[in-house]
């Protein structure tokens, strides 16, 4: 199991400089972003576990707007503070959102030049490798769990992870494949706990 650092106060300027160098270094959207925020706070300081995240992450998911702004919250209140809170958004969205600006005012004057689109040809399987490692990151702790607890929850896990794939391949709205998993994750995970309640009686 891994261990939390028992230093979870790092201090506002490092906070601000750890989440500035995740904003400045997120090229390629949302998964980037997630797989930096993983590797700094998780695998580099050891600041929360790989359980705790995905909690955050499954929070975040069912509160409107932009996720990876609730979790740079969630994070920063809990490394920080209220004060953590500011010093953690204004990190990660004002030097990106800064050069973002600059980029896409500047991109329509080469966006046309063969060698600009060359570069986008190349940045998308990399996003897709990025999404990719950052599913399997979320993926893991919820298998490993269902492994320990028996076979049954691993082919449900399993089994709910390919409904959810699907239904997004097939373009069924977010909201109603968050909302369905979460009854099923209800009927197929209280299953044995009310077993075991009910044989204790």
């Amino acid at each position: 199991m891994q261990k939390i650092q028992k230093d979870l106060r790092p201090g506002l300027w490092r906070l601000f400089f750890i989440w500035t160098s995740i904003g400045l270094q997120s090229f390629g959207g949302g998964a980037t972003t997630n797989l930096l925020i993983q590797r700094e706070f998780i695998e580099k300081r050891q600041w929360m576990t790989i359980d705790e995240y995905t909690h955050y992450w499954n929070l975040c998911l069912f509160a409107p707007g932009i996720n990876l702004v609730a979790l740079t919250i969630l994070i920063g209140k809990k490394l920080g503070g209220n004060a953590g809170i500011f010093v953690s958004l204004l990190g990660l969205l004002f030097p990106s959102a800064t050069i973002t600006c600059l980029l896409a005012a500047g991109f329509k004057q080469v966006e046309h030049i063969h060698l600009v689109q060359a570069i986008l040809q190349g940045v998308v399987p990399a996003t897709a490798g990025i999404m990719l490692l950052v599913g399997i990151n979320f993926a893991q702790p919820q298998l490993l769990r269902a492994y320990k607890e028996g076979p049954l929850n691993l082919i449900l896990s399993v089994t709910l992870i390919a409904l959810c794939t699907l239904a997004i391949i097939i373009k069924v709205p977010v909201f109603i494949v968050l909302s369905s998993t979460a009854l099923l994750g209800v009927l197929c995970f209280t299953r044995p706990l009310f077993k075991k309640k009910v044989e204790e009686r």
